[in-house]
């Protein structure tokens, strides 16, 4: 279900139409700041990602949206495939947002990282044991592990970067051992993954950061003192480092406010808006010279995967027929 945040989305000159699949509080205060640095209006309509993707095929030229922000670099990859989007060459962008965390063909960029570490219980898994998502199906963690369901774009992607590393062939025989792994048959999203193994139902997850991140500063007491019971793993630290995605954003292909949606995208992506993502979201900056918020440095640097994550997109479909067969459900 969409939400609407303006009454009517304006092609006047000075305003810039943006549909979003981040909620409003993660995205709005930025837009406000954008609004009174430069005097450009942004008319917001946030939606479930792929209910936005399906609006702006539908709408086709007729659209009044000039930018998608979406999340996952699989979903900004269907974006493009789907013909809604056009490439934006801006020195600013290339120069701020690093090769791998933008469209090869300039058509989408990463606004902020997010990383899918290896979560486990503290006192219940010794962190000397774990080494790296391959190593997940060795027997130390057999009935042990909570994840997600292999719908989740989020996993697809993960599956999608072994594929890139590791070859088709040792990621399926990887997959089809990795589900008799699981505690339980897959269900819920990453904060409940992350709520069973606090609760004792497994002892590891698989979960995104900010999930982490926000448990821990929730207000509810119940998700603070689930998540504190986790630790952060970062995996393939001798190797290809941990698998990291993003939030990232588009102009549209029907874009009529195309000037100001460039604006609006380059100003997402200069040092007060990452250091505000950074401390907001729980999220990593896609910059290279802002610091993340003090929490997530208490997890420690690590090294992340520098595949361009266009490669997730392009791989998804075969991620999704592996875990499939995999029995991944």
């Amino acid at each position: 279900m969409l939400t609407f945040i303006a009454p009517s989305l304006s092609l006047a000159d000075e305003v810039v139409n943006l549909y979003s699949a981040r909620k409003e509080q993660l995205i709005k205060p930025l837009l406000d700041r954008f609004s009174e640095q430069t005097g450009i209006k942004v008319n917001l309509v946030t939606g479930k990602a792929d209910a936005l993707l399906q609006r702006l095929q539908s709408e086709g030229r007729n659209t009044p949206a000039d930018m998608l922000i979406t999340t996952d670099a699989g979903r900004l990859h269907r974006a493009k495939a789907a013909g809604v989007t056009q490439a934006v060459e801006s020195k600013v962008l290339r120069d701020v947002v690093p090769e791998s965390f933008r469209d090869p063909d300039s058509h989408w960029y990463g606004l902020s990282l997010r990383a899918r570490p290896i979560l486990y219980v503290k006192g219940k898994v010794d962190p000397s044991r774990l080494s790296t998502y391959e190593a997940l199906i060795d027997p130390d963690w057999d009935n042990r592990i909570c994840i997600r369901s292999s719908g989740n774009i989020y996993n697809q992607s993960l599956v999608a970067s072994m594929i890139a590393a590791n070859g088709a062939e040792a990621t399926e025989t990887w997959a089809k051992a990795f589900v008799k792994q699981f505690a339980r048959p897959p269900k819920g999203g990453d904060r409940d993954q992350i709520k069973a193994a606090a609760a004792g139902l497994c002892d590891i997850a698989i979960a995104n950061t900010y999930y982490l991140a926000g448990m821990l500063t929730s207000k509810d007491q119940a998700q603070r003192d689930a998540a504190a019971k986790m630790a952060v793993f970062w995996p393939n630290q001798q190797g290809r480092g941990a698998h990291v995605n993003v939030s990232g954003a588009a102009l549209t292909k029907a874009a009529k406010n195309r000037k100001n949606a460039v604006k609006l995208l380059e100003f997402l992506v200069n040092r007060d808006s990452q250091a505000w993502y950074a401390e907001a979201n729980g999220e990593y900056p896609v910059r290279t010279d802002v610091e993340p918020n003090e929490l997530l440095k208490e997890w420690g640097d690590f090294k992340m995967d520098r595949l361009n994550l266009a490669q997730l997109g392009l791989l998804n479909p075969d991620a999704l027929r592996m875990m499939d067969r995999a029995g991944w459900k």
